[in-house]
């Protein structure tokens, strides 16, 4: 009996234990600064998570990317939807089923092709694109100079 309640607890505290970082997700997402909504902490965590795999703010040029950096594609949806609910709409639409035809990034849908179809829960889409529309996202250091060369902004 004593044997089983030993095996018992080190398998409770085994289970409450693991994780990949040793934190749980809460303590992972934690935001940059307290003023962030508990919504932005999960954009930021997922937009972390999922999309800075290909859309990274961290490359050593525009040649080395494998996508447009975030912070491209938030300048090109800034100027195509006026207002946070259409900019949301739009991402969200596009993320869910990425068509070429649909694409509002035809310099980066030419060079690399549209997005690959992704099996992404809505409600994190929702997350991540009002995480990037609230908020200022990190550029790779090349970014303003290309940005201001392609398009006269910074």
């Amino acid at each position: 009996m004593l044997r089983n309640l030993i095996i018992f607890i080190f398998c409770l505290f085994y289970l409450t234990s693991c994780g990949d970082t040793g934190k749980s997700s809460k303590e992972v997402s934690k935001p940059l600064n307290a003023s962030i909504s508990e919504i932005n902490k999960e954009g930021l965590f997922l937009l972390k998570k999922h999309c800075y795999i290909c859309h990274s703010p961290i490359s050593d040029s525009h040649d080395s990317i494998l996508a447009p950096p975030m912070a491209a594609v938030k300048m090109r949806y800034q100027r195509r939807y006026k207002n946070k609910e259409d900019f949301i709409e739009g991402m969200v639409k596009w993320s869910v089923d990425p068509k070429k035809e649909e694409g509002i990034m035809r310099g980066a849908i030419d060079r690399f092709g549209p997005m690959p179809k992704q099996d992404f829960k809505s409600e994190d889409l929702f997350k991540i694109a009002r995480y990037i529309y609230e908020n200022e996202l990190e550029e790779p250091e090349w970014f303003a100079a290309h940005a201001q060369e392609m398009h006269g902004q910074q």
